[in-house]
């Protein structure tokens, strides 16, 4: 599986003094899958298997968000963000997951058609290059994001075609503000593979966080026909019409997501807030300023919001 980043999802970093916690998830209904966990604002990258129960564990992560892909074999993908912070783990750095794949309206079954058309210049990738790329995947898990670029950056020398490691390249880069160079990875990625959806999706987060509003539209529409189920897209192209004064659409976007995912890390509360605001929508506003504290109370972004929210509330 590959990873997926998103526009301003740098911003959702913590401050906090790092500490060891453990995730545990549970999958509903219970079933075995794989699962991997991508760092939302900063590299980095771990994989494990769910049992028979649908259990699951990852042990010393950082504070800070992630994404929790599980890949349930004949199904699809369900994607869900995590946000682990002292306010969010009990006292002894856990926190406990409930991930429900019973809905289908969660499940980005096209994630099965994606892996059956893996691409002829793929499959020739060299064995050499995705040793490469499984030892920067190593690293990534390490934290060590200079030798997984260095990974990466030989697997992509030994095999042009390889589509995953130019998106991942593309994610490092933004999620360490290479703004620039994340696009110029994520279009190589998208050379090699027109169809592939993480970068063509990354490449619109990253447009828009180089103000590309207008040049980044095309791709965030085409991403969630693409993946009409997932948080990320439909959170970007709402993101990108409210940027475009489309303030309809990019609340119907915008809602979308947060019924996907109402934890994600776009925060997209925080753009709907700003969405009625200009409508004078107050309570609607401060409803939705609640929600993201009630979710992300150690955020960087929770002292404005509720400063925002007590003089809403005056």
């Amino acid at each position: 599986m590959q990873r997926a980043t998103l526009f301003l999802a740098v911003a959702g970093g913590l401050s906090a003094a790092p500490r060891a916690y453990e995730l545990r998830g549970q999958i509903v209904p219970e079933a075995p899958a794989a699962i991997s966990l991508f760092g939302a604002t900063t590299p980095f990258h771990a994989e494990t298997v769910a049992d028979q129960r649908g259990s699951f564990r990852f042990r010393e992560l950082l504070p800070g968000q992630y994404t929790v892909a599980i890949f349930i074999r004949g199904r699809g993908e369900v994607r869900q963000t995590v946000d682990l912070s002292p306010a969010t783990a009990d006292a002894k750095g856990r926190l406990l997951v409930t991930i429900h794949v019973e809905d289908s309206h969660l499940v980005s079954a096209e994630v099965l058609g994606d892996i059956s058309k893996v691409s002829t210049r793929e499959l020739a990738i060299p064995q050499i290059a995705r040793r490469e790329y499984e030892e920067a995947e190593k690293r990534l898990a390490r934290r060590d994001v200079a030798a997984a670029n260095a990974h990466l950056e030989k697997a992509v020398h030994i095999a042009p075609q390889f589509t995953a490691a130019w998106n991942t390249l593309g994610t490092i880069a933004y999620q360490t503000r290479e703004y620039a160079r994340a696009e110029q990875n994520f279009r190589k990625a998208l050379d090699q593979n027109p169809a592939s959806y993480e970068p063509l999706v990354n490449l619109g987060g990253a447009m828009l966080t180089e103000g590309k509003a207008e040049e980044a539209l095309p791709y965030n529409r085409d991403a969630v026909r693409s993946r009409p189920n997932d948080a990320l897209s439909n959170a970007q192209l709402g993101m990108n019409y409210a940027l475009l004064g489309n303030l309809d659409l990019g609340q119907r976007y915008l809602e979308i997501a947060k019924r996907i995912d109402p934890g994600h890390f776009s925060y997209p509360q925080l753009t709907l807030a700003r969405i009625h605001l200009e409508r004078q929508e107050g309570a609607a506003a401060v409803e939705e300023l609640r929600d993201f504290l009630a979710r992300h109370p150690d955020s960087p972004r929770a002292a404005q919001a509720r400063q925002q929210l007590q003089e809403l509330e005056k």
